[in-house]
């Protein structure tokens, strides 16, 4: 049985895989993806297609406000079915406290170019009718996006195929030292392999510290002009940072369909079945946040497993234990928002160009410190 080589193996082709993929094709490399599930439906398809910037740490928020700019010039060459639309976030408040958070925010984002209004109770209630009356006000950030992640990803596969790429159908059982080993026994080769397995990334990397983090989703039947912003609580952000115990919050989003996405939830080491209690407590908050969600007939529920890390933050680079491996993982539910700039950033890396951003705050050589934190 020959070996192939090539300039580039990316395993995984989920949204971060193609957009790599992609990235390194358009440069000239000979690049092989590699999936055994076919483009965006993994961790891409468990996403609510959330293009947004967070400002959880200074190095969150510089990954996600450039991958955002990239979006916004892909946005004009993405065929219809990826449903881009940039329809805003609206960080919704419960009471005082959450205000104080919008006024925060809106300083901090305003202080670094990105366009943002507080919105009082009737300016809230203006823009989103359906909102429960209780709510005391919200930050309205302007740039954000949403996107049919699935299909861009397929986009982005066909670009990279465009541009010379292999898609090669098939799991992945081992990489390292330069070679790719599938489960059937066939071999690819090259000096770069990337590791954007998402999930699985760990089982194929040794000592990289991602853990399953199950999501649930529900989308409704077609309510056109029911929704027109992607609306989050601010009490999501705690949610987030929960990792001792499972999690709802309020997180709606509008499709082109005029159908309604319904999140979230965020449990860890949980088997990939629907959780019923979970799934009755997170249609529950946004009837909370949204009283008219009740009457909506809700057609279709899925779970799906995003990749996390201690630090909230992906792990994209050089892997320090074998030259021949990079990663591009750990993006858990900011990797459709991240892929773009995930992809750019090893794209500079392999050139030995000046990236847009520094790389160094995601660099899998903080593993160490994040195991001694």
């Amino acid at each position: 049985m020959s070996t192939e080589t090539f300039d580039c193996i990316v395993v995984g082709s989920g949204i971060v895989g193609a957009a790599c993929a992609a990235r390194f094709a358009r440069n000239g490399m000979q690049v092989a993806l590699v999936d055994c599930m076919g483009a965006g439906l993994g961790a891409t398809a468990a996403g609510m297609g959330h293009i947004v910037v967070m400002d959880d740490s200074p190095a969150q928020f510089l990954l996600t406000k450039y991958s955002q700019s990239l979006w916004q010039s892909l946005a004009k060459t993405l065929p219809p079915t990826a449903e881009f639309q940039q329809c805003g976030t609206l960080w919704v408040a419960a009471d005082g406290e959450e205000m104080n958070e919008v006024t925060r925010k809106h300083s901090f984002y305003q202080t670094h170019g990105v366009s943002t209004e507080i919105l009082d109770h009737d300016a809230l209630m203006a823009l989103e009718p359906e909102l429960s009356r209780h709510l005391v006000g919200a930050l309205l950030v302007h740039c954000d996006a949403v996107v049919y992640a699935p299909m861009v990803a397929q986009s982005m596969m066909e670009d990279a195929v465009a541009h010379g790429a292999r898609v090669i159908d098939g799991e992945i059982s081992a990489i390292g030292d330069g070679t790719a080993v599938f489960r059937d026994g066939r071999r690819l080769k090259s000096r770069r392999i990337v590791n954007a397995a998402g999930e699985r990334s760990a089982e194929l990397t040794a000592g990289i510290p991602i853990r399953k983090r199950k999501g649930h989703l529900a989308i409704t039947d077609r309510y056109p002009g029911f929704l027109h912003h992607q609306v989050v609580e601010l009490g999501y952000l705690k949610s987030a940072h929960s990792v001792a115990e499972d999690s709802v919050a309020f997180n709606v989003q509008p499709r082109i369909t005029g159908q309604v996405l319904i999140g979230s939830s965020r449990q860890f080491d949980s088997p990939a079945t629907i959780d019923f209690p979970i799934l009755s407590r997170m249609l529950a908050r946004a009837v909370t946040y949204m009283p008219g969600l009740a009457e909506c007939s809700i057609i279709r529920t899925w779970t799906g497993y995003r990749a996390a890390t201690p630090d909230k933050l992906p792990l994209v680079g050089p892997w320090p234990e074998d030259e021949t491996i990079f990663l591009a993982t750990g993006h858990e539910g900011l990797g459709i928002t991240t892929s773009l700039a995930t992809a750019e950033l090893l794209s500079a890396h392999f050139d030995g160009g000046s990236p847009a951003i520094p790389l160094e705050p995601y660099l899998p050589s903080r593993v160490e410190r994040m195991a001694h934190a």
